[in-house]
C-alpha cells in the first residue's frame, strides 16, 4: 500500500484526522488571544500523510491563514518512491491539492529543480534549511544560494534532537553560509547579513509573525538577546555581524528577553530551575531506556 494511501495514524491524542483537526481547531482558537503562543498544522510529509488529509489541511490553513510546516523533498529515496507510486513528484502533489501557497513552509528541500524554485518563489512559500540534521542523515544539500537569488524566503531551523543534538541555531548559521557557499560554487555568494537574516526577519516571515518579531523597530515585540562578542574566541572584532555567524557560540548569548521580559540574565535562568530540569531530563532518559527504544 502506498504511503500517501494510509489513513490517518491513530495515537493516544486522537484515533482518526477529524479527531486530529478538530482537536488542532480547538487549541488555535483557545490560544488565539495569547500574545506568545501561535499554532500551524504540521502534517510530517506527504509521502505519510493522505492526499485527501493535505487537501483538507490545505483549505483549512488558507481559510483561517495558518502555516502549513511540512517535510518536503528531504532525500533522493523518498522523492523516488512517491514518484514510483504516485507517478508525480511530492511537490507536485502539494500544488495540485492548493498547499503551493504563502502558507506553506517547506521544510528541508534538499532536492529542487530549477522548475520547483520558480514555482515557489511565484507562490510566496517559504522553505526551513536545517544544514546540520541534513548532514548528520545524509540527507543532501538545499541549494539555499539559489532559493534566495529567485526570491524564495529562506529560514533557518534545527530540525528536531534526534537528528540534530545540539540544536544550536548558531552552529546553523555558520554551516549553512559555508555549505551555501560549497552548493553555489562562489565564496562571495551568500555574505554574513543574508544569513542572519535568515534566521530573524526571514524566520518570522516564515511563521507569519513578521508584524509582530524578526526585528527590533518601534511595534515589535521586544525579543532581544545580547551576545558578548568581548570574550577571546571573538577578539578581535572588525565586523560584528560576520563575527557572529562566523565564530560565535551560543555560550557568549549572556542575556535574553522576550516580549521586553528578561529570561537570562549574565547566564543564569531566572524563570526556570536548572537542576529540576536535568532531573526531569534524566528520568525520562531512564523511561525511554526501559523501554529499548534508546
Amino acid at each position: 500500500m502506498c504511503w500517501a494511501d494510509r489513513p490517518g495514524f491513530p495515537s493516544a491524542y486522537a484515533r482518526n484526522l477529524d479527531e486530529y483537526l478538530d482537536k488542532g481547531l480547538a487549541l488555535h482558537e483557545a490560544l488565539k488571544f495569547e500574545p506568545l503562543l501561535h499554532t500551524a498544522f504540521a502534517p510530517h510529509a506527504p509521502y505519510t500523510v493522505s492526499a485527501p488529509a493535505l487537501e483538507r489541511i490545505g483549505q483549512l490553513a488558507a481559510d483561517r491563514n495558518i502555516p502549513v510546516h511540512i517535510h518536503v523533498h528531504e532525500t533522493v529515496a523518498e522523492i523516488a518512491q512517491f514518484v514510483t507510486e504516485q507517478g508525480c513528484r511530492p511537490l507536485d502533489r502539494l500544488e495540485q491539492l492548493g498547499l503551493l501557497s504563502p502558507q506553506l513552509l517547506a521544510v528541508h528541500l534538499t532536492q529542487a529543480e530549477p522548475s520547483e524554485i520558480e514555482r515557489l518563489a511565484h507562490a510566496g512559500a517559504h522553505v526551513a534549511h536545517c544544514p546540520e540534521s541534513n548532514l548528520k542523515l545524509a540527507s543532501g544539500f538545499c541549494p539555499i544560494a539559489r532559493l534566495d537569488a529567485a526570491g524564495v524566503n529562506v529560514a533557518i531551523g534545527t530540525d528536531g534532537a534526534a537528528s540534530n543534538n545540539d540544536l544550536d541555531l548558531f552552529g546553523e548559521l555558520r554551516i549553512a553560509a559555508l555549505l551555501g557557499k560549497g552548493m553555489a560554487g562562489d565564496a562571495s555568494a551568500l555574505p554574513a547579513a543574508r544569513i542572519l537574516r535568515m534566521a530573524t526577519l526571514n524566520g518570522a516571515r516564515a511563521l507569519g509573525l513578521a508584524e509582530e518579531t524578526g526585528s527590533l523597530e518601534p511595534g515589535k515585540s521586544a525579543d532581544i538577546i545580547a551576545v558578548n562578542l568581548g570574550m577571546v574566541e571573538t577578539e578581535p572584532v572588525y565586523h560584528p555581524v560576520s563575527q557572529l555567524v562566523y565564530a560565535t557560540g551560543r555560550h557568549q548569548v549572556s542575556d535574553v528577553w522576550v516580549a521586553g521580559r528578561r529570561l537570562l540574565a549574565d547566564r543564569q535562568l531566572i524563570t526556570l530551575d536548572t537542576q529540576e530540569i536535568i532531573q526531569h531530563a534524566r528520568e525520562w532518559r531512564d523511561r525511554i531506556i526501559g523501554t529499548g527504544w534508546a
